[in-house]
């Protein structure tokens, strides 16, 4: 059977004060009156039944992920006693539906991404699923088609086609964020994709590459399948490290016995990562700034500028490339160009003014 598992669990504090230690971006209303969290499940509708979407989430946000999302089965809501970043945020629900279902296929996706047309990213996964239900020794990710030489993504290089599906490929190599030179030529040479994070696999085959790679982590996550009221004992101690670190890179050189596909999103695809991503998907008046909530701007250009506060109002004059961030609890100012240091000064303020306020 098929599975969606939604990846929720992130603190997203390149957004903060927006977001919260309480209140982190996937849960925030930020496009239209829907969170990122709202979106990814509406469009995990389209490819499964709701009672075949999982969401892996801190469990300090469980509540709040039940309140968005009435239509969710609540032992679909998998709570993380602490994050160990996105390997567990994998590896748990894998086993976990492993023990439910011999024969489970899961899509693991992203609840910080907007994409765009649903119709075609729900044609993609299905490709996804197709792959993975053929051919048990594949493990697929998904590559977006790059539409500029941006040096905040990872890149896919594809290799050889996938005889039998469209726009599939085998993956030659994972790349790093590269400097802006090497993104140029990625672009220019038609080869590389953006590395989505978002992957589609039989969980067993998932389960047995990290028997292989990292056997006591195997072990530990079958043992909290089997155990769940483990959780809080076991789930603190799995090594912390990403899907891409302990399994896609080391599968896609040879490493494990199975083999990485990639499946190609040619689609607008935004990774709501900090405020630059988040500017291109407000309103911008006729001088740059782009804006949200009640805000003047005079003699001011190129601005992010976003008011949480119902209460007030946030006016900038003669100023050029900051962004600007008024919450009830909060207001943060920055250059653009420091845009992506925000965890630093989250950290500063609970050094300096305590937790309360990060």
């Amino acid at each position: 059977m098929r599975y969606v598992v939604i990846m929720a669990g992130g603190s997203g504090t390149r957004l903060w004060p927006l977001s919260r230690q309480g209140m982190p971006k996937q849960l925030l209303d930020l496009v239209d009156g829907k969170s990122l969290l709202r979106l990814a499940f509406e469009r995990s509708l389209a490819s499964v039944p709701a009672e075949q979407i999982l969401v892996v989430t801190g469990a300090a946000y469980a509540d709040a992920v039940a309140a968005q999302l009435p239509e969710l089965p609540a032992s679909n809501i998998m709570g993380e006693p602490v994050g160990r970043d996105s390997l567990n945020a994998v590896a748990w629900p894998a086993a976990v539906l492993a023990a439910r279902d011999p024969e489970a296929v899961i899509a693991q996706v992203t609840a910080d991404h907007l994409i765009e047309p649903l119709a075609e990213f729900a044609a993609r996964l299905e490709t996804a699923f197709a792959i993975a239900e053929a051919d048990p020794s594949a493990l697929v990710t998904l590559g977006v088609v790059p539409t500029s030489p941006h040096t905040g993504y990872g890149y896919l290089h594809r290799g050889a086609p996938l005889e039998g599906f469209a726009d599939a490929y085998e993956v030659a190599e994972f790349a790093e964020k590269p400097a802006r030179e090497v993104a140029e030529s990625y672009l220019a040479s038609g080869e590389y994709w953006w590395n989505a994070g978002m992957f589609v696999w039989r969980a067993e085959t998932l389960l047995e590459q990290l028997h292989l790679l990292l056997p006591q982590t195997h072990a530990a996550v079958r043992e909290l399948a089997a155990q769940p009221d483990r959780l809080n004992e076991i789930f603190p101690t799995l090594f912390k490290t990403s899907v891409d670190y302990a399994v896609m890179e080391p599968v896609s050189t040879g490493q494990g016995d199975a083999h990485v596909v990639a499946v190609a999103l040619d689609i607008t695809w935004r990774d709501i990562g900090g405020y630059a991503s988040l500017a291109e998907i407000l309103a911008q008046d006729a001088d740059g700034n782009a804006t949200s909530g009640r805000t003047v701007n005079l003699d001011a250009g190129d601005n992010i500028v976003f008011n949480a506060d119902p209460d007030a109002v946030v006016a900038l004059l003669g100023v050029h490339d900051l962004v600007v961030v008024r919450t009830p609890t909060a207001t943060m100012v920055a250059h653009l160009d420091d845009a992506e240091r925000v965890k630093q000064l989250v950290a500063a303020v609970a050094e300096q003014v305590g937790p309360a306020f990060a």
